[in-house]
């Protein structure tokens, strides 16, 4: 299984990903940990039931945007992305909670080929994730660095 290489995005085409993750304690205790953030709304279920707005943990957002990232990968960058080049206006509009199924889209918002690399493009992706409600709780737009079709293809 392969990602798409850069001649075959489509720009506007919405992927659907197929791939869902239901997100535990587990995830947001080890990521928060793995990361040294010891924010209390991650790891701290008394604090959150009692001193928050939600009454439990969030799930930690770098986390969760990597997760959104993640959820990607089978469908279009499988060993044919080079890099990511950036991600800008990463949004969590919605808290997601453990417990909570991730299900994401990626629109292909723009594409061009490389200046500095005959054998290589750049993708604008908008990614998108979901609760198991259909509430949107993260977003982010993501600059990929691709390769293009190998000639020996």
């Amino acid at each position: 299984m392969r990602g798409l290489y850069f001649e075959e995005f489509e720009v506007g085409k919405i992927h659907e990903h197929a791939l869902r993750r239901t997100v535990t304690e587990m995830d947001n205790m080890l990521f928060s940990n793995m990361t040294l953030n010891p924010q209390p709304l991650h790891i701290d279920r008394h604090f959150c039931e009692t001193e928050t707005e939600w009454g439990q943990p969030l799930m930690n957002s770098l986390f969760t945007l990597g997760l959104l990232i993640g959820i990607s990968v089978n469908d279009l960058t499988m060993g044919t992305t080079i890099a990511n080049l950036g991600m800008t206006d990463v949004k969590f509009p919605k808290p997601l909670f453990q417990g909570d199924t991730v299900h994401a889209a990626t629109e292909i918002m723009s594409k061009r080929e490389s200046k500095s690399r005959p054998d290589a493009g750049i993708v604008d992706l908008h990614h998108r994730a979901y609760n198991q409600k259909d509430e949107l709780v993260a977003e982010c737009l993501r600059q990929a660095f691709m390769r293009k079709t190998p000639e020996d293809a």
